[in-house]
């Protein structure tokens, strides 16, 4: 028998996107991710997967679930040999044996602690809205900070009455077990008898991601400094700090569907923050950052933006556990407050609608932002100052994404006033040192063309159907983003205008009468053209519900390739990312179309010319060809391809 708490690991552990991914082509909608059915022949997407629900939904057969009941499904297993599955792809080790009977109690105990945590939340609850007590102190407290009812039940916030043991009398009078209490550190013996730990404070309980409570905050309401403002739940076999974050629960789906995560610092940060319409909101509790709090945003989101309320001292120490974040290959960004200012205080000090502009506006990337604090602190010092550097060579060096290496290193360059090539050379070194590295190193050289040099083979045909495809698939892909154009008015004046991808490609195919070899591209084309005829730019999503084409439009918009895949292989140089050079990608995807239409017909031409025997007609094919040729050269040119006569 696997033991309980390897079953939590391993349902803790389990990424259910991550794992329906080995078998199902999961492509993100919304906050969810839907694919074809892994259960049924069908060609229209009905699997769905909610990553924040933790549930697969199959509309096609009916069949849904788990992680774990998906494995039972597809791969027909039992429940334990699912779970043997699991552990294996996360690297857990599974011991099994037989359950003894102190092995039962431990479950037992486990699941009594859980038990422990919702009946005193169900009191704490109960003090604050049906008593005197909890009306008049804690009620009015969360009034005074403006959170509304519906908020105090989202997060089932409480209060904890003065009497030193209403909670423990409580359980007493109807004969639950205190000892479950006392081990998840709700009450307390002392020499004068038994005490409730969170006596006299408003409280605020703290949810695991499936939503069972785990533990408690309990905030104090006395003015007096010798009390600790805020008393926490000791950690316990259900409640490990390191791998929880405040608010989690609440927030998830937003995380998800803003792809972004703010990380604040305090319980009150987060429920001020969902009371200002910002709800992708998590908080550490005051801890610094841990690898399994970081492991836990990574499954919602790769996007992070730490809020901090302008303490120096706070930001400084703060730093080392945000080298974690990037680490793990987040992206994180940065929003400072003014001075004596908080994500609590100053939500509640200016409008929504300023609050969400004022986050929006202030946000700057990590790197950036740890060399501009480090460097108030050299005094200009040259020692100070070299330290400095080293220290944010070794936050890039610990970034995963080459291009985001690249990035840092150019605007650390400029900041610090040193030279490029320099801090490559660096961050390279600490490459090298990292065990196991797969990073490929900084590039160093400048690079400016997109296309290796090709040589054109004499008497090859192209298929097109490469060509073809890549048009089709930057069309469903971007056909709605603009592109800026130089655009010629009749009087030759030039300006630039924003047009969309899509009508780009259709009115460069229109001009020159092309058409699609591939009946399905031509098909997927002529309703992009109908569309854009009634002011509509459509997108992949307005072919999915059509079996015909279904199937290639998935294939198309889940995978992508860029034109200088193959020169990025042989060179380890990272080029940017095809969304960033849409305008090149564009440009390029259609010249070489137009080249290998172009080289064809000169193929085709100088076929025709060895069967004509009139010299007249020969001339006049020459002419074509010649023609044909100083078109070719002029698309070849401008994609850098060498052509040899």
């Amino acid at each position: 028998m696997i033991p309980q708490e390897t079953i939590a690991k391993i349902f803790d552990s389990a990424d259910i996107v991550d794992v329906i991914n080995d078998f199902v082509n999961l492509k993100k909608s919304g906050s969810n991710f839907k694919g074809l059915s892994p259960f049924s022949n069908e060609k229209t997407p009905s699997f769905m997967v909610s990553p924040a629900k933790g549930i697969f939904k199959d509309f096609s057969s009916g069949k849904g679930g788990n992680v774990v009941t998906f494995l039972m499904e597809h791969d027909q297993l039992n429940y334990p040999e699912a779970l043997k599955w699991l552990a294996r792809k996360y690297n857990i080790e599974i011991i099994e044996e037989e359950l003894t009977d102190d092995q039962l109690a431990a479950n037992n105990a486990r699941e009594g602690l859980y038990l422990a945590q919702q009946y005193a939340n169900d009191f704490f609850k109960d003090q604050l809205y049906n008593t005197d007590e909890g009306k008049s102190i804690g009620l009015s407290y969360f009034k005074s900070r403006g959170y509304l009812e519906s908020i105090q039940k989202e997060f089932e916030l409480g209060y904890s009455p003065l009497q030193i043991d209403a909670l423990h009398s409580k359980a007493i009078k109807e004969g639950y077990a205190v000892e479950n209490l006392e081990k998840a550190g709700l009450v307390k013996k002392s020499e004068k008898g038994w005490y409730d730990f969170y006596r006299g404070r408003v409280i605020f309980p703290i949810h695991n991601i499936t939503g069972r409570i785990i533990g408690f905050g309990g905030r104090t309401l006395r003015t007096d400094k010798k009390v600790a403002k805020y008393f926490n739940s000791p950690e316990s076999e259900i409640y490990n700090k390191s791998k929880v974050l405040y608010g989690m629960y609440q927030a998830k789906s937003s995380i998800i569907k803003e792809d972004c995560c703010f990380l604040v610092e305090g319980y009150t940060d987060v429920i001020s923050m969902h009371k200002a319409n910002v709800k992708n909101v998590v908080a550490s509790s005051g801890t610094s950052l841990t690898e399994g709090q970081i492991r836990l945003i990574k499954r919602f989101t790769n996007n992070i933006v730490i809020l901090y309320d302008g303490d120096a001292a706070g930001i400084n120490a703060s730093f080392r556990g945000i080298d974690l974040v990037l680490k793990e290959g987040l992206a994180v960004r940065v929003v400072v407050f003014p001075e004596n200012e908080d994500p609590d205080s100053y939500s509640n000090k200016i409008s929504t609608s300023d609050f969400k502009l004022y986050l929006q506006e202030n946000q700057q990337d990590f790197i950036a932002f740890k060399a501009e604090q480090l460097l108030k602190k050299t005094n200009n010092d040259p020692v100070k100052t070299a330290e400095t550097i080293k220290d944010i060579v070794s936050s890039i060096s610990i970034i995963p994404d080459p291009i985001s290496r690249s990035i840092f290193i150019k605007s650390t360059s400029q900041t610090f006033d040193i030279d490029e090539q320099m801090l490559i050379q660096e961050v390279n070194k600490k490459l090298k040192k990292v065990p196991g590295s797969s990073y490929p190193p900084v590039y160093q050289e400048n690079f400016k063309t997109t296309l290796p040099a090709k040589t054109y083979e004499k008497g090859a045909k192209h298929k097109l159907d490469i060509q073809e495809k890549d048009l089709i698939r930057l069309m469903l892909n971007y056909g709605s983003l603009s592109i800026p154009l130089e655009i010629k008015a009749e009087n030759g004046e030039t300006s630039e205008e924003q047009y969309p991808l899509a009508q780009f490609i259709i009115e460069e195919m229109l001009t020159d009468n092309l058409l699609y070899k591939n009946d399905i591209y031509q098909n997927i084309f002529n309703e992009f053209v109908d569309g854009l005829e009634n002011g509509l730019l459509i997108n992949d999503q307005h072919f999915i519900q059509n079996p015909n084409l279904t199937s290639i439009v998935v294939d198309l918009t889940t995978s992508e390739n860029t034109l200088s895949e193959n020169w990025e292989k042989k060179h380890q140089i990272q080029t940017k990312t095809e969304p960033l050079r849409l305008k090149q990608a564009a440009i390029e995807s259609v010249f070489i179309y137009k080249l290998r239409v172009t080289e064809n017909l000169i193929l085709e031409k100088q076929n025709q010319l060895k069967g004509l025997s009139n010299n007249k007609d020969s001339d006049i094919k020459l002419a074509e060809i010649n023609e044909l040729m100083k078109v070719r050269n002029i698309f070849a040119d401008e994609l850098g391809i060498i052509i040899t006569q």
